[in-house]
């Protein structure tokens, strides 16, 4: 049986904007997943939100949350910005730090293509502070020399079929420093649209999740 559990909007002070997030927490939750999606996307991804309802009924919060605004996201080349969607990143885990019910968790990243590598460069500059990061499909390989001071347990997963983007990932995973996995989803392409590819991945970060976010 599928279990849901209420989101709430949240609203995010980030510069001279606010931010966007649905933030759900289950009961007795000890640990927050938070999602930075990749360009052109948004929080409300079907494919982020189905891998967050996954967590979320293994007993891990979630925030999905925009990292930029809508005029933001329209021009194309700040959905490129990394070191933006770094800073925003990094804005929204303060804010998480400083709110009674999301204060005492353990925060883990899910970045999903340019979200990832923003994911990997904000846990490099706060260190073991982030439990854990999954990419998903991402390009770690623009989070470039942050990699090698990556200490959080990182998950890359990608598609056999997402040639270009798995070169890119393994080239990334050698220079990640810590704990590490490169999972290859067999048969599937960049968006994990085949079927049962989605679900490897929700299973896969689940339980990278599980076992560092203690």
């Amino acid at each position: 049986m599928s279990l849901s559990y209420p989101e709430k909007l949240v609203l995010i002070p980030a510069d001279s904007v606010q931010l966007e997030g649905s933030l759900a927490l289950p009961e007795r939750t000890q640990s927050l997943v938070v999602f930075a999606h990749g360009s052109g996307s948004s929080r409300f991804s079907p494919r982020n939100n189905f891998v967050a309802q996954v967590l979320r009924q293994a007993g891990i919060g979630t925030l999905l949350m925009d990292l930029l605004t809508e005029e933001e996201d329209a021009v194309y080349a700040t959905r490129f910005d990394i070191d933006l969607l770094t800073t925003r990143l990094l804005l929204t885990t303060h804010w998480l730090k400083e709110q009674p019910d999301t204060r005492n968790l353990i925060i883990g990243y899910f970045g999903a293509s340019t979200g990832a590598a923003a994911a990997l460069k904000a846990a490099a500059s706060l260190g073991f502070s982030i439990g854990a990061v999954v990419s998903r499909g991402g390009r770690p390989d623009l989070a470039e020399q942050a990699l090698i001071h990556v200490q959080s347990p990182t998950l890359l997963i990608v598609g056999s079929n997402d040639e270009v983007v798995l070169q890119l990932n393994r080239k990334a995973f050698a220079r990640l420093a810590g704990k590490k996995e490169l999972v290859i989803v067999p048969g599937a392409t960049h968006l994990f649209e085949e079927p049962g590819a989605l679900e490897a991945v929700a299973r896969l970060a689940t339980r990278w999740f599980q076992r560092y976010l203690q």
